[in-house]
């Protein structure tokens, strides 16, 4: 009986840590990201990024307190890096979307509210980027029609940048 309390006790101390950390992380890194002058929706991806680390960090503390073996953790922790693995490779998967959402977010040109056309052979979409999140794309037509574009076949898709949001220049990619 008392390890149990023990352990509500280590339970109670990580979800406060896990909490206060939240609000800690946070702050510090949309203070920093600000300085670094880079748009409000990149800076939302930055922290869900930390605070996925941090969620995971705390799930793993919980199972070590709670009699999880390592063994247990060690094979839990292989299996989602074997599935984000097979994420890099894979076309159609949710995970691709994701990954691809990361190399959007630090790699592509386009960002919030930039005028964009997605180039296809059957149908072309054209619009201003209204969201990027960690699955799609979001582009607002001149009718006010919400496109969404898996973030997969946004690499896999031609497009020109019609306008930057900064600077107004007209730009051809």
């Amino acid at each position: 009986m008392e390890d149990f309390k023990i352990q509500i006790i280590e339970t109670l101390i990580i979800f406060s840590l896990y909490i206060v950390l939240y609000f800690v992380f946070k702050t510090i890194i949309n203070n920093f990201l600000k300085k670094t002058r880079l748009e409000r929706g990149r800076r939302k991806m930055a922290i869900r990024a930390v605070q996925l680390f941090n969620t995971i960090t705390a799930i793993i503390l919980l199972t070590g307190v709670w009699g999880f073996k390592q063994d247990e953790i060690a094979l839990f922790a292989s299996s989602i890096l074997t599935a984000l693995g097979i994420a890099f490779f894979a076309q159609w998967s949710l995970l691709s979307n994701i990954t691809s959402s990361i190399l959007i977010f630090f790699n592509h040109p386009v960002r919030l509210g930039d005028s964009i056309k997605v180039l296809h052979k059957d149908y072309n979409y054209e619009g201003e980027v209204v969201e990027l999140n960690y699955f799609f794309v979001h582009l607002k037509t001149s009718e006010n029609q919400i496109i969404t574009i898996p973030n997969s076949h946004f690499f896999d898709k031609s497009f020109s940048v019609l306008e930057h949001k900064d600077n107004h220049n007209q730009i051809a990619k």
